[in-house]
């Protein structure tokens, strides 16, 4: 599986703060971040200073704002672990559902994961980082059933925000229509499917759709899969969580 570099496009207007040691270089080696302001600890800038500069060698021509713990904590939200370091940042660039197709043209695997209404940025977050993991193209997630790119996405996404294209769409349903005329298959993961992932023998191009934490997949989204897969497990726990699946579901593909 390969990862493509999104094409770039005006940046929201919006600013926002990252925190946290790889968010923040991630973000610093981005060339397509536009960053604003960096602080820091001096303890952090000590230890960090080899890490800092490398990331800073994509053209980033920022000065680091020393500050102290408690200067950090008053920028952030109530609770940020920052672990000494904090970057204001415009949004990323968008990244159309087109530019996964395009990048997938060509390529005989490739993987989509697909997010249905998974609204929790720690699960968000913690999906981009097992997509970028295990070689991913992108994440989809619905527009209005999504967290917002914050701090918080971004730090349990621990870096995976910036390698990894986040992709929004409007109308999930539609969006898997488009993905299949781009030659994916829609395998959708639920719990009483008739058959595991590693049995069904999937192959090709494939978009992994997962459902929300609560609910699973809408019944829409499930008549727009080609298949339904799950994955084994014992009767000692109702489900995995929807980060902990896509991780499972990913190291399957990437095993075969």
């Amino acid at each position: 599986m390969t990862r493509f570099v999104p094409a770039h496009k005006k940046h929201a207007s919006t600013d926002a703060w990252l925190w946290g040691t790889h968010p923040v270089l991630a973000a610093l080696d981005n060339p397509l971040r536009r960053c604003h302001r960096l602080v820091a600890t001096a303890e952090w800038l000590k230890n960090q200073t080899a890490a800092l500069q490398r990331a800073m060698g994509g053209g980033q021509a920022l000065h680091p704002q020393t500050l102290d713990k408690n200067g950090i904590d008053a920028l952030l939200p109530a609770g940020a672990v920052h672990q000494g370091v904090a970057l204001q940042t415009d949004p990323l660039p968008a990244v159309e559902l087109a530019e996964l197709g395009d990048a997938a043209a060509g390529l005989d695997q490739a993987v989509v994961i697909v997010l249905d209404q998974v609204t929790d940025p720690h699960n968000v977050g913690a999906v981009l980082r097992s997509a970028a993991a295990f070689g991913a193209l992108g994440v989809v997630v619905q527009d209005r059933h999504a967290p917002d790119e914050t701090g918080t996405l971004a730090k349990a996404a621990s870096g995976a925000l910036e390698r990894v294209p986040l992709v929004r769409v409007t109308n999930l349903a539609r969006a898997l229509d488009d993905l299949k005329s781009a030659g994916f298959w829609i395998a959708g993961l639920a719990g009483d499917a008739p058959v595991t992932l590693a049995a069904a023998g999937l192959s090709g191009r494939i978009a992994l759709v997962l459902g929300s934490e609560g609910e699973g997949l809408r019944r829409l989204t499930r008549e727009h899969c080609d298949h339904l897969v799950k994955l084994p497990q014992t009767d000692l726990v109702e489900s995995l969580n929807v980060s902990n699946a896509a991780a499972v579901a990913l190291y399957e593909m990437v095993r075969r």
